[in-house]
């Protein structure tokens, strides 16, 4: 009897030293409940439909080049089982994007060479130049999240990204000197130097004039400009 009452009286104990913490944590959750706001602030919103609205310009401006880039492929005589196959897109969708720039008229062709100088396409080859270089040093890489920002969509090609772009890749040039081949530095000072003198017809600073480069969406000569450097980089370094 006399340990079942000791048993009684130390639970009882315990109880009482827990239940006015328990009161008072009860009570203070009540407090920080009613202080929670009952409505966003507009920055708040703002925060958080920023990298929505990121999300979502980003997929029509995708949509938007891969039609121009059907039309580049109408170009190159592409069959629309071809198109349709590496665009994923259904056979209706192509065709009726296929009949349009037939109806339109034949599209000049449009060069691949990389010695090109609208700054769409420098613009691409610097893009690819930097992608390459986020890939090869992935941890020390100064334009690594430049180059993903461009391919999010987060950042767009305007002069000064295109300035900021530059400089984060002459600094990873410098910084990564002895463990870069030769070619990185010169495909970047040969765009550098193209667009540092804009000329905007396709014609190498300081050459004689050459033929304008084919028309077509900046957006679609950036695409193909960064994927021809990336690979020129990749297979002759």
């Amino acid at each position: 009897m006399t340990r079942i009452l000791a048993s009684i009286t130390w639970l009882y104990n315990r109880v009482m030293e827990k239940g006015p913490l328990m009161y008072n944590k009860g009570v203070a959750g009540e407090e920080s409940t009613h202080r929670i706001p009952e409505t966003l602030t507009e920055t708040q919103a703002e925060r958080i439909l920023a990298e929505m609205n990121e999300v979502i310009r980003a997929g029509e401006e995708m949509r938007r080049l891969r039609t121009e880039m059907i039309k580049v492929f109408v170009g190159f005589g592409w069959t629309q089982d071809r198109i349709a196959r590496l665009t994923d897109m259904s056979q209706p969708a192509v065709s009726k994007q296929v009949v349009k720039y037939r109806a339109d008229g034949p599209s000049p062709a449009m060069g691949l060479a990389l010695d090109q100088y609208d700054a769409p396409w420098l613009e691409g080859r610097l893009w690819g130049l930097a992608e390459q270089i986020s890939e090869t040093f992935r941890e020390t890489a100064r334009c690594a999240r430049y180059v993903d920002a461009l391919g999010r969509g987060k950042k767009r090609f305007t002069p000064q990204n295109v300035d900021a772009l530059r400089r984060l890749v002459e600094e990873d040039l410098r910084l990564h000197r002895a463990e870069l081949p030769g070619g990185h530095r010169a495909a970047y000072d040969e765009i550098s130097r193209g667009l540092d003198v804009p000329v905007g017809t396709g014609t190498a600073p300081g050459t004689a004039a050459a033929p304008a480069a084919a028309p077509a969406a900046a957006s679609v000569r950036r695409a193909l400009a960064r994927r021809i450097q990336l690979d020129r980089l990749r297979h002759h370094p």
